[in-house]
């Protein structure tokens, strides 16, 4: 049995055990009908060209853990933001967990989806936002068919709040091989604000896919910072659908940190509605050995007077592979706006790939937009210049592909992640600085 009829059998089953009251279960059997009839994408679509999933779709995997695996907080103490109070979401193959959580309802909600699923004070919330930016893709619909646990957040108008919010996801291998569909659900009100730090992380060498699913909705001059952090085992894959849809004079951050994963794909889509709106997309990965990442995005500019920018770093070693497919949409009434796109690439290896294609389709005629793309080595003079002033070859390079990355490290806006993640580039490349990052 393929992977693909192991998930629409397992769907009936799923079925028979849902609420068939629940304001989502016409969407749920609507979108297992799309992936039923498209399956999994394939490098003959234009958007797949550069990524196969083939070798993931092998797998035997559990599409339900059949037991439920606790895990003590010494243990993933060091995936967390440990240095500063946060709030966090935790699951554990999946499954909520209470014991490493901290949610809140004092005045916003941040806590479970299945709360939200299964209570009829959020029906409208859910009525009106759930599923509604999400594209109608094949893997998208995977998981709305399975949608049933992951983040609800919800900050209502003029609430800035405090601290950041953990959305943690931790695999333990209790499985011999384990699909899960994690659906996260963020509403930022008008003029609230709020920064985000998503993780997934296996625990053990076994298999793990996971196909997450994330919307997020900014009303007006709502301010929201997130960051992914990728850095998990070699045999797990991610693949990471996010929608962003911006009312106007909205600011949206997004940083995403691929540092390992067997395969990774992250597709992230930014819809701007209103005037004066500002999408911010900044990437640093560091691959190494066979790991794959492919980062697809879109920025739409529907209105007039709205600012993009993307700037995407990439370094590669060994035989990995990278994948940048960027495209920004003009549409004919988005007047006057900045639209920016870049991506730059260093091959350490002679092994390694990148495919990068930047795209523009601007249909108005007063815009400002630029793209571009650089793939090269370091500097052979730089690193003669450093060598020259007594610095070692495996520091100066460091020091180079540093300095490669920076200005997107400069934007990270949380101090104690920034210093994190400095620390996760450093024992990437290989090297002690011998100065606080």
């Amino acid at each position: 049995m393929s992977l693909k009829e192991k998930l629409i059998s397992s769907y009936l089953a799923f079925e028979d055990y849902l609420d068939h009251d629940s304001p989502i279960h016409d969407l749920r059997n609507h979108a297992i009908k799309i992936f039923e009839n498209n399956g999994f994408p394939s490098k003959k679509e234009e958007a797949w060209k550069y990524t196969s999933l083939n070798a993931l779709l092998k797998e035997d995997y559990s599409i339900f853990p059949k037991k439920e695996s606790g895990i003590d907080f010494k243990d993933v103490k060091r995936f967390f933001l440990h240095e500063i109070d946060t709030y966090k979401i935790v699951f554990v193959d999946g499954v909520y967990s209470s014991f490493l959580s901290a949610t809140t309802h004092d005045g916003m909600d941040i806590c479970l989806l299945s709360a939200a699923l299964s209570k009829d004070k959020y029906k409208p919330v859910i009525e009106n936002y759930f599923n509604k930016v999400a594209k109608e893709e094949s893997l998208t619909s995977l998981n709305t068919a399975f949608a049933k646990e992951g983040a609800y957040i919800y900050i209502p108008q003029h609430k800035e709040v405090e601290k950041p919010v953990e959305i943690i996801n931790f695999y333990t291998g209790s499985e011999a091989a384990l699909m899960l569909q994690p659906r996260n659900l963020i509403i930022v009100g008008e003029n609230a604000h709020i920064q985000i730090i998503e993780r997934h992380q296996s625990l053990s060498e076994n298999p793990v896919l996971t196909n997450a699913v994330t919307e997020i909705f900014a009303e007006k001059r709502a301010y929201l910072d997130y960051y992914k952090i990728q850095n998990d085992l070699p045999t797990a894959s991610l693949i990471d659908s996010t929608y962003i849809k911006q009312e106007r004079d909205s600011v949206c951050s997004m940083h995403t940190f691929s540092f390992g994963s067997k395969l990774i794909r992250n597709n992230l889509n930014f819809y701007q509605q209103g005037e004066h709106c500002n999408s911010i997309m900044k990437g640093v990965t560091i691959l190494e050995d066979k790991q794959h990442v492919d980062h697809n995005t879109l920025v739409l500019h529907k209105a007039p007077n709205c600012e993009s920018h993307q700037d995407y770093k990439g370094i590669y070693d060994d035989q990995s592979t990278g994948v940048f497919n960027g495209k920004i949409y003009v549409e004919k009434d988005a007047q006057k706006l900045d639209a920016f796109q870049q991506n730059n690439n260093i091959l350490i290896s002679d092994k390694a790939t990148i495919n990068s294609k930047p795209q523009l389709e601007i249909f108005a005629d007063d815009v400002k937009c630029s793209h571009g793309c650089t793939i090269g080595q370091l500097d052979e003079e730089a690193l003669f210049y450093l060598r020259s002033r007594g610095i070692g070859s495996k520091e100066a390079r460091a020091l180079l592909m540093y300095a490669f990355a920076n200005n997107v490290l400069e934007s990270v806006k949380i101090p104690e992640l920034k210093k994190r993640i400095n620390k996760l580039i450093a024992k990437k490349i290989g090297v002690s600085l011998g100065f606080d990052l």
